[in-house]
């Protein structure tokens, strides 16, 4: 995130580079870095001549190269935006000769989504000579939260750590899916506003009482009554509810468990940095790890395994996905 935006602000100061090579796993920040050179390096005007969009798909190398070279009309420089240029993964070391010598009035931006180039080559090295080599990594599912967090601040918005929790278990690590979702939050809700549960729950249709996130609360509270609640509602709902999701939930949620019982230090501010964890969560593991001994943990971390297989429909005879969790449940909380 600190490079992406190191990046604009080096673009916005007039440290523009010839070339842009934007690669990686996560597309969210090749995008926005992208979106931002084709809104804002030309003036509107300049636009008509001087910026082109092409697509890895349609295109060869020489074909970038001789758009490239092009003289710019009327303006100091020309835009080349390439995206989906993953499509030229056999090819892309072609560029080598270009970006030895690129066009100082050209700016060319490669969007090289969901794949990377090595770095040991000649191209990896003369782009990051001679322009700027910039890679997106996706970003763990423990850290999403608080990235929701910051983009949010940055927008003068607050959100409750439940909200954010309830977005990442329904939304994954896609940060893109996010961005949409909180762009229409923001539509809604005033600058300065706090995102709360219930405002997660109305315009984005999560449920609050009933998700994973109130799953594994119930569980480590050793609530078996709301527990089941919540199941039955998963088995009625099984599209936003996929079995695989909530077992791999349960999962990490078991094993970060068995970590806490390793513990030496368990003061709060330790428990949080070791799990990786918001602080306002680490409760939760307290009362889980007195109501869930190391060895009963353990049990249940090999029984998840187990269950993770058969919800992948590998011996589990006929059993439906929501009878599948049930019998899931009666193991852990036993």
């Amino acid at each position: 995130m600190e490079e992406a935006k190191q990046i604009v602000i080096d673009i916005q100061k007039g440290n523009i580079k010839p070339i842009y090579f934007l690669m990686g796993e996560e597309s969210y920040y090749i995008d926005k870095i992208a979106a931002y050179i084709e809104d804002n390096v030309l003036a509107e005007e300049e636009k008509g001549f001087n910026q082109m969009i092409l697509y890895g798909r349609d295109v060869t190398i020489e074909d970038i190269v001789s758009n490239a070279k092009r003289y710019p009309m009327m303006a100091e420089r020309q835009v080349v935006i390439v995206k989906e240029a993953q499509d030229l993964s056999r090819t892309i070391e072609k560029l080598v000769e270009y970006a030895e010598n690129p066009q100082p009035s050209t700016v060319l931006v490669i969007c090289y989504k969901y794949k990377k180039i090595d770095k040991r080559k000649k191209l990896h090295k003369v782009i990051a000579k001679n322009g700027v080599m910039y890679e997106s990594k996706k970003l763990y599912e423990n850290q999403v939260a608080d990235w929701i967090r910051r983009v949010l601040a940055g927008k003068k918005y607050h959100i409750t750590p439940k909200a954010a929790q309830m977005l990442v278990e329904f939304l994954g690590t896609n940060l893109s899916k996010i961005d949409n979702e909180l762009e229409k939050l923001k539509l809604i809700l005033p600058k300065g506003s706090e995102i709360t549960a219930e405002a997660i729950e109305e315009n984005i249709g999560i449920s609050k009482d009933y998700n994973n996130f109130e799953l594994r609360k119930a569980i480590g509270d050793g609530d078996i009554k709301k527990a089941f609640q919540i199941i039955t509602y998963f088995s009625e709902n099984p599209k936003d509810n996929p079995t695989v999701v909530t077992v791999s939930l349960l999962f990490n949620f078991f094993s970060q468990l068995l970590q806490y019982h390793g513990l030496r230090d368990q003061t709060p501010r330790n428990v949080a940095s070791v799990l990786k964890i918001n602080p306002y969560f680490v409760k939760e593991y307290q009362t889980a790890a007195r109501n869930y001994p190391m060895k009963k943990v353990s049990a249940i971390v090999a029984t998840l395994r187990e269950m993770d297989v058969k919800s992948k429909g590998v011996g589990a005879s006929n059993l439906s996905n929501g009878d599948l969790l049930k019998e899931l449940l009666v193991k852990i909380m036993n």
